[in-house]
């Protein structure tokens, strides 16, 4: 004869609670992912999480330019010319957001939409004029003055 412990109606209740349980502390141990930026040339695509980000509060500081300088930012190739298409997450929208190339803002106004298209030849000649072959380019989401979020992308001459 065997002797149940449990009921059914307590064995369900039980296995409910530790399943709940089990499903937040795995939760708890996951970080927030950053939003998206993604850049697309032809049918090759590349999207990255922020470099740096403050789960939407404005970067310190002494934080931004070191960031910006940093090498590690996805690459694409390109010819001069293909279009480059930049996309973002909704939320990066709403605030909006610009381009800089190599650290420089490339414009003087943010954008607010989560789409646009810019010609690749854009991104390789200087100001005084000099070609390159590599262009480091970031999206920046702004909020008013202060920055929320740098995306890092290399465009490469193919």
């Amino acid at each position: 004869m065997t002797v149940a412990f449990l009921s059914g109606r307590r064995r369900r209740a039980t296995a409910a609670i530790g399943a709940v349980s089990a499903g937040l502390l795995v939760l708890s141990a996951c970080d927030k992912p950053t939003p998206l930026a993604t850049v697309t040339v032809g049918t090759e695509s590349v999207n990255s999480e922020a470099a740096c980000y403050n789960d939407g509060k404005a970067i310190k500081e002494s934080l931004i330019q070191e960031c910006m300088n940093r090498k590690t930012g996805k690459t694409i190739k390109v010819s001069l010319d293909d279009r480059v298409r930049f996309g973002v997450d909704p939320e990066i929208a709403e605030h909006g957001w610009t381009l800089f190339i190599g650290g420089q803002p490339a414009e003087q106004e943010p954008f607010k939409k989560t789409y646009r298209s810019v010609p690749a030849s854009a991104f390789f000649t200087s100001q005084t004029g000099e070609t390159s072959n590599k262009a480091n380019i970031s999206i920046v989401e702004t909020n008013g003055k202060k920055l929320l979020g740098i995306w890092l992308f290399t465009l490469e001459k193919s």
